[in-house]
């Protein structure tokens, strides 16, 4: 691929990354809407139409790697592994 071309394809993919933020963006409101609506009725499940909506409490526990590594750092050396990714960025 020539200088121009390259270029003409980051020009493109800034637009669509552009278009797909504000899709995003668009998305979460509605979501924000609808969860709105829930809590004020106070439900977790709604219905409309074909579509069934949830919006329900959810607990997980999670290891606190941070806390792990500062108390025990032999045992959190043991369980940790390096992993090498490539990490694509158009600036």
């Amino acid at each position: 691929m020539s200088q121009y071309e390259i270029a003409g394809k980051i020009r493109n993919l800034k637009e669509l990354m552009a278009l797909i933020e504000e899709a995003q963006a668009e998305a979460e409101s509605i979501k924000d809407e609808i969860k709105a609506h829930m809590d004020a009725a106070n439900v977790e499940e709604i219905s409309a139409d074909v579509y069934k909506v949830r919006y329900t409490t959810v607990e997980s526990t999670r290891l606190d790697t941070s806390a792990l590594k500062k108390d025990a750092p032999a045992i959190y050396q043991m369980y940790t592994r390096k992993t090498t990714t490539r990490r694509f960025t158009v600036a």
